[in-house]
């Protein structure tokens, strides 16, 4: 067998140990300062990298005024982006490759409501750190017995993957459901009170 011939499981052997070893950033190692469109790609870069295809960038400055635009990532301040951004962006990023913008946009709402920023990032990275351990202990095995173990892993990841996402998607559209019914019903408690209060002044005046 030529050399080369191993270069790519080398290279996925590499990969997965930087992957499995490494750690996305710390909150208290992210910028104290506010900073600009340039200065946020080129943090946004260090951080997503080894999640990037290449040719393929996870983060433009289009997508970031897009985020804004459609009030998924907050205003920034004076064309300024704040560390609360950046951690935004960071799992905007990161989970827009299974979920849809919408979906993610409500995930954040929801968790931010239970906890702070802080807190969720937190858990986001423990939860992240955790998958890509463990998925790469499983590449390392199958790449350690040939290629035909890593095409039956490749396939039963993305099976996988698909049966995840589905369950996801699942059941953010179910909370999105409950929320649109609760706020549906609070909304009619307030015309029946209102109505209430109509009888009641009406009541008075006679």
């Amino acid at each position: 067998m030529e050399k080369n011939e191993f270069a790519p499981l080398e290279e996925l052997s590499q990969w997965t140990h930087q992957v499995a070893d490494g750690e996305l950033t710390p909150w208290d190692r992210f910028p104290e300062i506010y900073l600009y469109m340039d200065q946020v790609l080129t943090f946004m870069e260090t951080q997503l990298h080894l999640f990037e295809q290449e040719g393929s960038p996870l983060l433009t400055s289009s997508m970031v005024n897009n985020y804004v635009k459609d009030g998924v990532l907050p205003r920034p301040e004076k064309k300024k982006y704040s560390r609360s951004h950046l951690v935004q962006l960071t799992i905007l990023c990161l989970l827009k490759q299974v979920l849809s913008i919408p979906n993610i946009h409500l995930l954040l709402n929801d968790l931010e409501r239970r906890g702070d920023m802080h807190t969720l990032y937190d858990c986001f990275c423990t939860a992240q750190e955790k998958a890509f351990q463990e998925v790469c202990s499983r590449t390392d095995c199958a790449a350690a017995d040939g290629k035909d173990a890593l095409v039956q892993l490749a396939l039963q990841l993305s099976v996988e993957a698909g049966a995840r996402r589905t369950a996801a998607e699942k059941i953010l559209s179910d909370l999105q459901k409950q929320k649109q019914q609760l706020e549906e019903e609070m909304k009619e408690q307030a015309k029946e009170k209102e109505k209430s209060k109509s009888k009641d002044k009406e009541s008075d005046t006679d």
